[in-house]
């Protein structure tokens, strides 16, 4: 439900990520009370995922190029302000990308471009938007909501998946850090879901199972991406008192 109280204060988010699946399915969720900024690679896809929302703007950036990200988020801050805003209330980290293989097949080219996309973008990004983290509901506010959308494999990698394990891996390192430096300042979670029933999920068991004439796809085996919107949802409304460190979501079949 959309808050209707006229004197409750306008919310703000950023979802990388967010013009399909988990990020998709985040942005409807925070939208019913906050302002969502569209994270997406290209403008077409952004425009088209806010139009869905009833109140969202658009960050458009290749998260691996540093000057389009400075670029956003100059225009991210910029709107902020005139928007009257104090801050911004959540950052979620959905964008990422998949590699996997057995180790002897991974080129160097693809190991760093996982860890650019899915560990060293998110720092960088994290770290221009701090200021406006902290600042975020004003004096005597419990600033803002940082949200990093991991993995199972963050916590446990097996055969051919070390490209994809290590960079979530690395992903948690950064926000068990980063929760510690702003504890009392931003909250910082992270989000570990299993196999979740997106597009990306589907193309990924195609290939896996490629070579087996009986296979069809189920997504009934799978998490739907709105119960892992429903755990960024639990870490954003916890209290000013508490601080949703981790969640882990599996399916439950």
């Amino acid at each position: 439900m959309v808050n209707k109280n006229p004197n409750a204060r306008r919310k703000f988010a950023l979802v990388t990520g967010g013009s399909r699946g988990i990020g998709l399915a985040v942005a409807k969720d925070l939208a019913r009370d906050h302002h969502v900024f569209v994270g997406a690679t290209t403008r077409e896809s952004a425009e088209a995922a806010a139009a869905q929302l009833p109140s969202a703007s658009v960050f458009v950036a290749d998260l691996s190029d540093e000057r389009a990200v400075e670029a956003a988020v100059a225009e991210l801050l910029a709107e902020l302000e005139q928007r009257g805003a104090s801050g911004l209330d959540v950052l979620v980290h959905s964008a990422g990308v998949y590699v996997d293989g057995p180790v002897e097949e991974v080129s160097r080219a693809d190991w760093s471009r996982i860890l650019e996309v899915n560990v060293v973008a998110v720092a960088d990004l994290t770290r221009r938007l701090l200021p406006a983290l902290r600042s975020a509901g004003g004096a005597g506010g419990i600033g803002g909501t940082v949200v990093a959308i991991n993995s199972g494999s963050g916590f446990r990698a097996s055969p051919g998946t070390s490209p994809y394990a290590a960079s979530k891996f690395a992903l948690r390192a950064f926000t068990d850090a980063l929760r510690e430096e702003e504890r009392g300042a931003v909250r910082v979670s992270s989000v570990h879901p299993g196999r979740v029933d997106t597009d990306m999920q589907v193309e990924l068991q195609t290939n896996w199972h490629s070579g087996d004439a009986d296979w069809t796809y189920d997504g009934s085996k799978f998490v739907r991406a709105e119960s892992i919107a429903a755990a960024v949802r639990l870490a954003v409304d916890a209290g000013p008192d508490a601080s949703v460190d981790e969640v882990q979501v599996r399916p439950r079949v």
